[in-house]
Formats: structure tokens, sequence, C-alpha cells
């Protein structure tokens, strides 16, 4: 039995059967990340954050039709954003992907792409867009360049990001367990709060760090006052957001998936201070491939997947962190520029 560790791109396409596509524009300093399924999969959703912006986070309800999806948006752009799912939507349905109830050749099939987006709108970027948001068309190019590998920091939906006070992004990242079960996490941090302790560049998610994957600096020494933020965003900045997909092959049903995103959700706390403020919109998506039986007992499994889902998220956030880089021509802070 081999020994739990990331898996071989420590990335949530290290998920069986997942792929990831992004595409940015760097003018409007915006963009938009595409988590693609090779087949329709199980999904669930968990809304913590006071200022959500969702699409079709109800279908996923574990009552309702609707039992998997054929994509996961993740966007910047605002309420724009949400318009990236159009078209993948598009892009999924010209290739016959969807959700039927009978087969008719004159009806395309409904493709089901829940979506989140973050607020990246005051970074500078050109909005003046007019009636044509660049969202869409975003969604489309990023979901045509789906594949195992993909870029962490300024790019996707990170690529207008700012987490707290410091550049944000894209991150991810994977662990397999003891029995040979994948869980991934990716995660376009955007977040009020900080995701380093105060006076230093220390990432709350040190004690989950795998290696040297986010600068080897560990949990040593983590600690803050009451009310002592650090690097967030202050009071004069609140639009915010942390949007993220935790994904595994493990079978689970949709109220199954349910509790991992709810339980993944607590990586987001482990990453980040505060964190699920009323001006936060911070969702957590579930997505199961089916590859793998849950073993027995089967709920004390769950536990331990939503467990390491957990720590798969505050491990991506602080990836995405790491890697962000500035804008072209801009010099907004980084992590690498912190002292230390």
């Amino acid at each position: 039995m081999q020994l739990p560790g990331p898996g071989a791109r420590n990335l949530i396409t290290d998920v069986p059967g997942l792929k990831v596509g992004q595409a940015q524009d760097a003018r409007a300093r915006t963009g938009v990340t595409v988590i693609l399924p090779d087949a329709r999969a199980v999904c669930a959703v968990d809304v913590r954050g006071g200022a959500p912006g969702t699409r079709e986070t109800d279908a996923l309800a574990p009552e309702n039709l609707v039992e998997a999806v054929d994509a996961v948006v993740l966007s910047g752009g605002s309420v724009y954003g949400l318009a990236a799912a159009d078209g993948v939507v598009a892009w999924l349905g010209a290739r016959g992907r969807g959700y039927a109830l009978a087969a008719q050749p004159d009806v395309p099939p409904s493709p089901v792409v829940p979506a989140a987006i973050l607020f990246d709108m005051a970074n500078g970027g050109d909005k003046a867009w007019g009636e044509q948001p660049p969202h869409r068309e975003l969604g489309r190019a990023a979901v045509a360049a789906a594949g195992a590998d993909f870029e962490l920091g300024t790019a996707g939906a990170g690529y207008g990001a700012m987490a707290g006070a410091l550049k944000g992004g894209v991150g991810s990242a994977s662990v397999v367990s003891a029995e040979g079960v994948t869980v991934g996490a990716l995660a376009a941090v955007n977040c009020f709060g900080s995701v380093v302790a105060p006076g230093g560049r220390t990432f709350w998610a040190g004690p989950y760090e795998i290696g040297d994957e986010f600068g080897g600096l560990g949990g040593g020494g983590l600690r803050a006052a009451p009310d002592d933020w650090g690097l967030s965003k202050g009071a004069a900045a609140l639009r915010n957001t942390t949007i993220a997909c935790v994904a595994t092959d493990a079978a689970l049903t949709p109220a199954q998936a349910k509790r991992l995103a709810v339980m993944a959700q607590d990586g987001l706390a482990r990453a980040i201070r505060p964190v699920h403020a009323p001006f936060d919109g911070d969702v957590v998506f579930a997505l199961s491939t089916g590859a793998r039986a849950l073993a027995d007992p089967v709920n004390f499994t769950l536990a331990r997947l939503g467990a390491l889902a957990a720590d798969c998220l505050a491990r991506a956030v602080a990836r995405g962190v790491y890697a962000a880089t500035a804008w072209p021509g801009v010099t907004p802070v980084t992590w690498r520029d912190l002292p230390g």
C-alpha cells in the first residue's frame, strides 16, 4: 500500500477523467477557468460567502432531476462573467454533449454547466466593453483549450484576482490516498482576507504543505492577535470571493458529493483569514468522476475524502498566490515581493 502524497502533476487533473482549460484577456484583466470531465460527472455545491454570484447551482440539489454536469466554470468579471458558461454550453452542445430526457435528432442536448464568479472589476483593466463583455468568448476558448496541464498563478479565472493585499491567482493541488483514491482541488483566489500570517510571508496553509510546493516555509510560528488580519484588503475594498472546485475519482451520490463540498470549505478557513465574510462570495463545487467505489464503511471513507479535500483546497489556495505574478506593466505586490 502506497503512502499518501500528491499525484503526478499535483493538479486537479490528477483525478482521472478531468481536464482544465483557461483563457484570459490581458487588457480587461479578467479570465475564465473551465473544469471539463470526460463524461458527465456527479456534482454538488456549497456556498458560504455572503455575496455569491452563481449559475445552475439550484439544479445540483440532490432532490432535483439532474444528477450530473458537463462542466464547471469559474470566472472573473463579476455578474458579466456568468456569460462564460454560455460559451461553454454552446461548445458542448455543438458536440452533442449534455442532458436529454430522450434522444431526438432535431433537438440538441442541454449541457448542464454550473458556474461561479469573482469580482475583478476594480483592478485597473479596461472594462469599457459596452454590450460585448469578453467572458462568453473566453469561456468558449477555455473549454476548447482543456487538457491535463494548465498554468497556475496569474491565469484563467485568477488573472485579475487579488488575494488580500497580494496578487491572487489560480492554484491547484492533489493527493492520492493509501488505497489509490485521488482527490484534487482548484481555486481562483480573490479573497478579502489574508493568505499569510501577520508580520511575515508564512502561508496560513503552511501546516498542510507537502514538500516545498509553495515555498517550503511550513507552519512554524503561525500566530495572530484578535482582529489582526495582516495583509487583508481592509475596509476600502469590500468586493472579493474565492471560488473553487474539488474532485475525486471515488463514486459519490449527489448527497455524498454535497458532504464533500461542505467539508472542503474548511480548506478555505485553513488558508484565508478572515473568510466567508458578508462581502465574499465563496463557493466550492465538488465533482465525482465515479471510477472507484467507496470502500466500506462508506461514511468513514467519505469523511476521509472530505478531510483530504479540505487539505487539498488549502494547499491550492497557497499555490495560487505563490505562483502569481504581476500584470504586464503593473506592479501589484506578489508573495515573492514580501521580505524574508
